[in-house]
C-alpha cells in the first residue's frame, strides 16, 4: 500500500512560515496533483514527502508507516525533477540502471564482476531484463545505447521517468517535470503520463503551477494558497465548485470574471446601482460586500440590456473566440467567450451589452469564503 498521510505538516525558514499545517490524504494509486502559484509552498511539501526536506512539524505516514525521520533513501519513493538530471556521460541504458546499481552490494559492482561470479552476473542480468522491460513500456528501447546529448527534450524526460521506474517504488514524487518542454510536446507527454500512471497503477504525487496540466491529469488536484491548503477534490468539482474566490481565479482558463457586488438590507444584490433579477441571498448584514464570479462560457452578447462593456481586443482560439472587454461595473477586464460566427461582426473599440447565466453565477463573502448554493433563494417569477 502507497496510501500517504500528511498530518500538520508545517515549515519556516526562520521566521517566515512557508507550510501552515498541512494535513492531506493521497489515496493508493491515485494521481494527485499539488497546484498553485510560484511559492505557494507546493515543491517544499513534495521535498518533505520525499525527505530531501525537513520539515518543522508534523508526521508523515506512509502505508501506515512513520518516515517522518527516514531518509530519502529508506523512503521508497522515486523522484522526477524539473530538470531530467541524467549522467551525460553515461548511456540511456547505464542511466537507468543506476538506481538498481546502487542496491547491490559494491563488491557486484566491480568492473567485470559479472565474468567472474556468478551473483553478479545474477545480479546483472536482472538489471539488465528490467531496464529492457521498463524500455519497452516507455517506447525508448531504440535508445539505450545513446547519450543524453544524443535525445529530445521528450526522450530525456521518458529516460528520467524510466530511471525511477525501474526499482518500482511505491509512490512517484514529480517536481514540474514538463516545465522545460515546448507546448507541443508537453501536450503530448501529458497523455502519456496518464498513460503510464493507469498502465502501472502506482501513487503519483506531481507538482505544477500549470492549471491545465493539474485539470486534464489528475484524479484529485490540491490547491496551495501561500501555503495553505485551501481545497482538495476532483478536477470537475475544483472548476464547477470552488470553495473559496481564490481557488475560482486559479482553476479555468480565461480567468474567471469577478464583480464587486453589495447585498441591501432584503438580501438584493446591488452592483452598477440595479439589483441582480430575481436573485436574493440571507444576509444579515446591510450592505455587506460581496463578489459574484462567472466563467467565461456563462456570459453572453445580447442586442441590449443593463450591462455596458467595450471591447479592447479578440482572441482567436480556432473553434472559438475570446472577447476581452473593460466595464465599470466589473473588476478588471470581462472575458467572454464565444463561437467565431457569433465575434464574425465584432472588432476592437466595439461596445457590446451581455448577459450572465444566472444559474452558475457563484457569490463569495469578502474573506473570500464561498457563499454556498443553499443560501441562494430564486425568487418565484
Amino acid at each position: 500500500m502507497a496510501d500517504i498521510h500528511l498530518s500538520n505538516i508545517k515549515k519556516s525558514f526562520g521566521n517566515t512560515e512557508i507550510l501552515k499545517g498541512i494535513n492531506l490524504d493521497i489515496k493508493d494509486g491515485e494521481f494527485l496533483t499539488l497546484v498553485g502559484a510560484s511559492g505557494s509552498g507546493k515543491s517544499t511539501l513534495l521535498r518533505i514527502i520525499s525527505g530531501l526536506e525537513e520539515q518543522s512539524d508534523g508526521q508523515i505516514r506512509i502505508g501506515g508507516t512513520d518516515i517522518s525521520d527516514k531518509r530519502p533513501k529508506d523512503r521508497d519513493l522515486a523522484m522526477v525533477f524539473q530538470s531530467y538530471a541524467l549522467y551525460p556521460h553515461l548511456t540511456v541504458r547505464e542511466n537507468m540502471q543506476v538506481p538498481l546499481r546502487m542496491r547491490i552490494p559494491l563488491w557486484q559492482r566491480l568492473p567485470f564482476a559479472d565474468k567472474v561470479n556468478n551473483e553478479s552476473k545474477a545480479s546483472a542480468n536482472s538489471i539488465n531484463r528490467r531496464v529492457q522491460e521498463v524500455s519497452e513500456q516507455l517506447h525508448i528501447e531504440h535508445l539505450l545505447d545513446r547519450k543524453p546529448s544524443e535525445l529530445s527534450g521528450g526522450q530525456c524526460q521518458r529516460v528520467a521517468l524510466g530511471r525511477a521506474m525501474v526499482r518500482k517504488p511505491s509512490a512517484f514524487l514529480m517536481d514540474e517535470p514538463l516545465s522545460n518542454l515546448d507546448a507541443k510536446l508537453r501536450v503530448h507527454m501529458r497523455g502519456e503520463l496518464t498513460q503510464i500512471h493507469r498502465d502501472i497503477g502506482t501513487t503519483f504525487v506531481y507538482v505544477t503551477h500549470d492549471q491545465v496540466e493539474a485539470m486534464t491529469m489528475s484524479d484529485r488536484i490540491a490547491l496551495l494558497v501561500e501555503g495553505e491548503l485551501i481545497q482538495v477534490d476532483t478536477p470537475t468539482n475544483m472548476y464547477n465548485n470552488p470553495n473559496h474566490l481564490k481557488v475560482a481565479e486559479f482553476i479555468g482558463s480565461p480567468k474567471i470574471n469577478t464583480i464587486p457586488a453589495l447585498v441591501d438590507d432584503h438580501g438584493s444584490i446591488i452592483f452598477d446601482g440595479q439589483a441582480l433579477d430575481n436573485i436574493k441571498l440571507n444576509a444579515t448584514k446591510c450592505d455587506a460586500p460581496i463578489t459574484i464570479a462567472v466563467r467565461s462560457e456563462d456570459m453572453r452578447i445580447v442586442s441590449y440590456g443593463d450591462l455596458k462593456a467595450d471591447i479592447t481586443h479578440i482572441e482567436n482560439m480556432g473553434g472559438e473566440k475570446i472577447i476581452f472587454a473593460e466595464a465599470n461595473w466589473a473588476k478588471g477586464k470581462i472575458a467572454i467567450k464565444v463561437s467565431t460566427k457569433e465575434a464574425a461582426h465584432l472588432t476592437q473599440g466595439d461596445s457590446i451589452y451581455l448577459e450572465m447565466n444566472i444559474e452558475n453565477i457563484m457569490y463569495f463573502n469578502r474573506d473570500g469564503s464561498r457563499i454556498q448554493q443553499i443560501d441562494i433563494m430564486l425568487e418565484a417569477a
